[in-house]
């Protein structure tokens, strides 16, 4: 009986071990920008106006302007739309945190995210730091390949890199790479 007990609990901790669901993803992508953060600020810091700079983004509409409780509906160029709701802007830190209303698994391989985007000194200019933190498409245990953590992963780096190139092209008067 004293053997069973130790195999009987290693087989329960080790079925409980492969039945979790998804972890959290977290993506972070910078860039500096050869600009005051006030001037990098005032391109970046409209929560609606995100179609004057992103690449991706076909068309941008918001609602509710900065302030907690804003809205934006995004339509991207590839298809498919994000409904994010602004959870908090701080115009004087030059920063904003938003999340995903409603899945687009078009739009973005993802269930659900999170993100805040920071303006800050650096040097003479600017560094914009974009952290996001999401959960695959499919949060089930054997997700398929496109909607799994590294199909999240990759689209939302890709999405955060574009974004911020084409704010540095915008800002900085260049064409968008």
């Amino acid at each position: 009986m004293r053997l069973g007990i130790p195999a009987l609990v290693l087989t329960l901790l080790s079925g409980a071990a492969l039945a979790h669901g998804p972890t959290p993803q977290k993506v972070d992508q910078s860039i500096v920008i050869a600009a005051k953060p006030d001037a990098v600020w005032k391109v970046v810091g409209d929560f609606a106006g995100i179609g004057a700079w992103h690449p991706d983004v076909a068309r941008s509409e918001g609602s509710g302007g900065n302030t907690s409780g804003g809205r934006r509906t995004i339509t991207l160029k590839a298809g498919g739309t994000l409904d994010e709701g602004l959870d908090e802007m701080n115009a004087s830190g030059r920063s904003y945190s938003y999340r995903l209303s409603d899945p687009d698994l078009k739009a973005l391989p993802v269930s659900s995210y999170s993100a805040t985007l920071t303006v800050s000194a650096e040097g003479d200019g600017s560094k914009v730091e974009w952290l996001g933190r999401f959960y695959r498409g499919d949060t089930g245990n054997e997700p398929p390949e496109d909607l799994s953590d590294a199909a999240g992963r990759n689209a939302m780096n890709r999405y955060f890199a574009d974004g911020l190139r084409g704010l540095k092209a915008k800002v900085e008067g260049k064409a968008a790479p």
